[in-house]
């Protein structure tokens, strides 16, 4: 009996509306579900059925996974078989009406204002003994993703014109291929005019290309550096996606409507931005308590 090959490069070529994170995590999440089908039996898509589907959700949750990421991994799952059936490599989509644990409805931490502070002016001691190369890119990579909320896949994929130094604004390509200008802080052109005239030429090899920030090996900077760069300036531990939380939040806080928010973060769906007026109101309640007299 001919087997339906699982095809997972030609389905990650077809998300041409994705970005590369999204598509390498799905990559990472079919691929994982392969392995397991496989030890089960399983040599394609067309021996899978809902049943199947069901089990390795309940297998993932046994396993301790994380809500998020038993949800990541159904909505993977749900787009590859979808796409199975619109190609016609199978007959029907097992995965339709799949449902998995919802994610985790945590809110986003926001930095303190001291947080902020050490990271931006004040490093811990072990940063003293960078070369100024590393503090020069490390300054204006940290004082960017605060100061114009960029993700971090953002950051990292920006060219060396990206920042127009005389609009003080960043061209971004986001989500989709989608692009996007930003303003920049003063502080943020200071610190990128600064790297880009005394500290790029010292770290850039030939793997850099026209990128804008470096890493130590030469090669474009990568969101696992900039992950590593915080532990070290972070008084504790911190995301990068904090910066960009911290971002919004205080530009709310600041008296910025929603629909700004939402075009400075890149957000297709209003309804994304929303969380962080939760959060906003959240601080400003907390400030409340804390001050009023009759509170």
């Amino acid at each position: 009996m001919r087997v339906v090959p699982w095809r997972l490069d030609d389905f990650e070529r077809a998300l041409t509306s994705a970005s590369d994170n999204t598509r390498a995590a799905y990559g990472r999440d079919l691929r994982g579900f392969v392995e397991w089908a496989g030890r089960g039996g399983h040599a394609g898509p067309d021996t899978v059925d809902r049943l199947v589907l069901r089990r390795y959700l309940a297998f993932l949750s046994t396993s301790r996974a994380a809500r998020t990421t038993v949800a990541r991994k159904a909505s993977a799952l749900r787009r590859y078989f979808g796409w199975l059936a619109r190609t016609g490599a199978i007959a029907a989509d097992p995965s339709r009406s799949l449902s998995a644990p919802r994610g985790d409805s945590r809110l986003p931490r926001v930095l303190r204002t001291d947080e902020i502070t050490t990271l931006l002016d004040d490093p811990p001691a072990v940063v003293d003994h960078d070369t100024d190369a590393i503090r020069l890119r490390d300054d204006a990579v940290l004082e960017l993703l605060y100061g114009s909320g960029l993700r971090v896949g953002e950051l990292c994929g920006l060219e060396v014109d990206s920042v127009e130094v005389a609009g003080a604004s960043v061209v971004v390509w986001g989500k989709g291929g989608k692009q996007r200008r930003v303003p920049v802080t003063p502080a943020a052109r200071d610190a990128v005019v600064g790297w880009l005239a005394r500290g790029r030429a010292e770290l850039a090899g030939p793997a850099a290309g026209g990128a804008m920030f470096v890493n130590r090996r030469g090669g474009r900077l990568t969101p696992r550096d900039v992950r590593r760069l915080l532990d070290r300036r972070a008084p504790q531990p911190t995301h990068p996606h904090a910066l960009r939380h911290t971002f919004a939040t205080h530009l709310l806080d600041g008296g910025a409507d929603l629909r700004s928010v939402q075009e400075l973060l890149g957000h297709a769906d209003l309804a994304t931005t929303q969380i962080y007026t939760h959060v906003s109101v959240q601080r400003l309640r907390r400030v409340y308590d804390d001050t009023h007299p009759r509170a």
